[in-house]
């Protein structure tokens, strides 16, 4: 196999031609596509998260789609392990994985040592730190925490019983403070990695997003939100997506309908411009203009994937 990158990322804001890029470079590294958004994980919201069709596909194989139900929740952490799973599938089929969404710090986390203080748990541990809060009270602990991390002693108040008993679990279990245990987290990549980015003139991408929620209005948006709430999918992570959560707005009679739409399009401008400072600040990103159009785009990427192919190639 040729020595491409163990993983390459699509990025970018929404509506910028993720999705096609994607599933045109898979075609031509024999790769894999892995969902990078955090809604697309959800059965059902299919209209309103811009879902790959089957026909969008085009026999490319496409993973972690679909996998949860719109009343459950889903993590970042939970993420991270799912698609570290399937890199290593996807790898030792062969095949190149290729994440492809827009929800910066869920790629991040997969691609850099990410830790989440949810992996520092013992409950051994929790219930035998509870019973010392029950038999010794909180100032016991509190100061107890003091001794051991005091930075985190001075932001917790002694009355907090849960973050008082989770800060000293962590210092138990890891043997770190918390702040000790996230230090420098982020920051060490795990996988030979390259990110592509997608990006585009502001007011073309307005453009484009404006456009997008019209043709989902077209194609019932609107009667995917009326389903949902029918079968009382309310107020949980799944319907605070951006266009199910402003058609329930008018749902409720909250809004008019095409005020509804115009907060929709305006929500979503808002969450592009937030998507391209997480990925400026955060990443190391070849950027390309989307504009170019998918072919020309996939002619230049595979000229950067040419260094990937060298033998002694620095990493």
């Amino acid at each position: 196999m040729r020595n491409y990158p163990e993983v390459i990322a699509i990025v970018g804001p929404t509506a910028s031609g993720k999705t096609a890029l994607s599933v045109e470079l898979a075609k031509k590294i024999g790769g894999e596509v892995i969902n990078g958004d955090a809604m697309q994980v959800y059965k059902g919201l299919d209209i309103g998260t811009a879902k790959i069709t089957e026909e969008e596909m085009a026999g490319i194989p496409h993973h972690l789609f679909d996998i949860k139900e719109p009343n459950e929740p889903f993590s970042v952490a939970e993420y991270q392990t799912d698609v570290r799973k399937w890199i290593a599938d996807i790898q030792g089929r062969g095949k190149i994985p290729i994440i492809a969404g827009g929800t910066g710090l869920y790629i991040q986390s997969v691609l850099f040592d990410f830790r989440f203080t949810e992996e520092a748990a013992d409950l051994e541990v929790r219930q035998r730190l509870e019973q010392e809060l029950t038999e010794k009270g909180a100032a016991y602990l509190h100061e107890k925490l003091v001794k051991l991390d005091p930075v985190s002693a001075e932001k917790i108040h002694p009355n907090n019983h849960r973050r008082l008993v989770r800060a000293l679990e962590i210092i138990e279990v890891t043997g770190k403070t918390k702040d000790d245990h996230e230090d420098d987290a982020g920051q060490a990549p795990l996988y030979d990695h390259l990110i592509i980015g997608l990006e585009m003139d502001r007011e073309v991408l307005y453009e484009r997003i404006g456009l997008r929620v019209d043709v989902m209005m077209e194609q019932g948006l609107l009667k995917e939100a009326n389903r949902l709430w029918d079968e009382n999918i309310r107020g949980v992570q799944s319907v605070q997506a951006i266009g199910y959560k402003e058609l329930h707005l008018y749902i409720e009679e909250k809004l008019y309908l095409d005020e509804a739409v115009e907060l929709i399009k305006k929500n979503t401008r808002n969450y592009a411009k937030r998507q391209m400072t997480y990925f400026r600040n955060k990443l190391d990103i070849s950027w390309f203009d989307a504009e170019l159009g998918t072919t020309e785009i996939i002619k230049r990427i595979l000229l950067i994937l040419k260094d990937f192919d060298k033998p002694g190639r620095i990493k």
